[in-house]
């Protein structure tokens, strides 16, 4: 589908609530919401959204690991290993 078929006003969605739902759910193709004729929000399939978040997490944490290694905040896997042994060794104990 083109994006300029997913683009809809807010009276469309308004007024044909549940076809909408159901072309995202069936065609995982978001559509966007337009009001006043400016890109407001977007509706999106719930499996694509939560995919789309759990992709942001991970990038998150590969910045967050980027950022650490540039810095110095590094140790061996064995020492790392060995911490999280403890810790779980403390709460079983």
């Amino acid at each position: 589908m083109k994006l300029s078929e997913c683009v809809k006003p807010i009276s469309y969605l308004k007024s044909h609530t549940a076809e909408a739902i159901r072309g995202v759910a069936e065609g995982r193709q978001p559509i966007v919401i337009t009001q006043h004729g400016e890109a407001r929000a977007v509706l999106q399939d719930i499996t694509d959204y939560e995919q789309t978040q759990e992709s942001l997490a991970l990038l998150k944490m590969l910045a967050q690991s980027s950022g650490s290694l540039a810095h110095g905040r590094t140790k061996p896997a064995r020492k790392a290993f060995a911490d999280v042994r403890r810790r779980i060794r403390k709460r079983s104990g």
